[in-house]
C-alpha cells in the first residue's frame, strides 16, 4: 500500500463545498446532517416491529437475526436498477438529477449509460468478489448499487477499500493505488455500511457466495472485501446523514422493502465485528 493517509473526519458540509469548488459545479451535493449522539434514528419507529427479533443481541446471534430479517425482500432485475437509482439517489436540490457516490457531482438522471461523461451502476461490493455478476440478488441489490461517473467507476474497478493512494482525476477527495480505493470523506461511512449490509444479507444460503469482510486488500475473486478495520473506522467517523437515511427509507418503502440495519443502528457494526 503506497502513500498511506490517515483519515480524519472533516465536516461534511465543508467537504461538499470543497468538491463544488474543485469540480466547478454549483453546490449541488445534498446537505449532510449526521445523526448526532443520543438522537433517535429514523428506525426508532420500527425497532419493535421490523427489528424486534434482533434487539438485545450481539455477535453471531445479532448477525444471524439481522440476516433473517433483511433477507425478506423484493428483488429487482438489473435493468430495473436504472430507474430505482434515479429515485434512491435523487438530488434533493434538483429532482431531475442524481448525486454520484464518489465524485459528489449532481448529474442529469437521463445521462446514464456507458459513454465517457455518463453515470452508470457502481457495485460497491465489487461483483467479482464472489462472482455474482449482475444476477438478480447480490448483483441487483440497490443497497450497494450507486450512481457513479463511468470513468471513476472504472478506476475503482474491483479494488478493496483502504486509506491511501494517488488522487483520482475528476473525483476530488478520492484516492486509489494498485490494490485499494479510498472514497471521499463524506461517503466513507456510506461505503462501509453498504459493505457490511452485504456481508449480513448474503450468507451463502441462497445459491450465492457467503460474502464476508476481512482485513486484506488482495482478495481478488474471493467472496471477501477489505479492509475491515478501516471500514469500521469509516463507519464510526462518518455517521449516517440525511441523504443516506432517506435512501434507506426509499429502498424500504418503494423497492426492496428491506433495510440496511447499519444505517438505522450504526452501533451494530461494533456489536458484530
Amino acid at each position: 500500500m503506497s502513500s498511506r493517509r490517515r483519515f480524519y473526519a472533516r465536516p461534511l458540509l465543508a467537504t461538499a463545498a470543497s468538491i463544488a469548488v474543485l469540480t466547478g459545479v454549483a453546490a449541488t451535493a445534498p446537505a449532510a446532517t449526521p445523526t448526532s449522539a443520543g438522537q433517535a434514528s429514523p428506525a426508532a419507529a420500527v425497532d419493535d416491529t421490523y427489528y424486534q427479533d434482533a434487539l438485545g443481541k450481539t455477535g453471531t446471534a445479532l448477525k444471524s437475526s439481522l440476516h433473517s430479517i433483511i433477507s425478506e425482500q423484493t428483488t429487482l432485475s438489473y435493468s430495473q436498477v436504472w430507474d430505482a437509482l434515479k429515485a434512491t439517489d435523487e438530488d434533493p436540490a434538483n429532482s431531475s438529477n442524481v448525486i454520484l457516490l464518489y465524485t459528489g457531482r449532481s448529474q442529469a438522471k437521463s445521462e446514464n449509460g456507458g459513454d465517457t461523461g455518463d453515470w452508470n451502476r457502481e457495485h460497491v461490493w465489487a461483483k467479482s468478489h464472489g462472482d455474482f455478476g449482475t444476477a438478480t440478488g447480490p448483483g441487483t441489490d440497490i443497497h450497494h448499487l450507486r450512481p457513479e461517473d463511468v470513468q471513476v467507476n472504472s478506476v475503482r474497478g474491483n479494488k478493496d477499500f483502504d486509506n491511501g493512494g494517488s488522487a483520482v482525476s475528476g473525483a476530488p477527495g478520492n484516492f486509489s493505488d494498485g490494490d485499494s480505493f479510498e472514497p471521499r470523506d463524506a461517503v466513507k461511512g456510506d461505503v462501509a455500511r453498504m459493505i457490511l449490509y452485504m456481508a449480513v444479507r448474503y450468507e451463502g444460503d441462497d445459491a450465492f457466495a457467503d460474502l464476508e469482510p476481512n482485513d486484506s486488500v488482495s482478495n481478488g475473486s474471493a467472496p471477501n472485501i477489505g479492509r475491515l478495520s478501516v471500514l469500521k473506522q469509516w463507519s464510526q467517523e462518518d455517521p449516517p446523514d440525511s441523504f443516506e437515511q432517506n435512501r434507506n427509507e426509499v429502498i424500504f418503502d418503494r423497492f426492496q422493502h428491506n433495510r440496511n440495519p447499519f444505517i438505522d443502528h450504526p452501533e451494530w457494526v461494533e456489536a458484530i465485528w
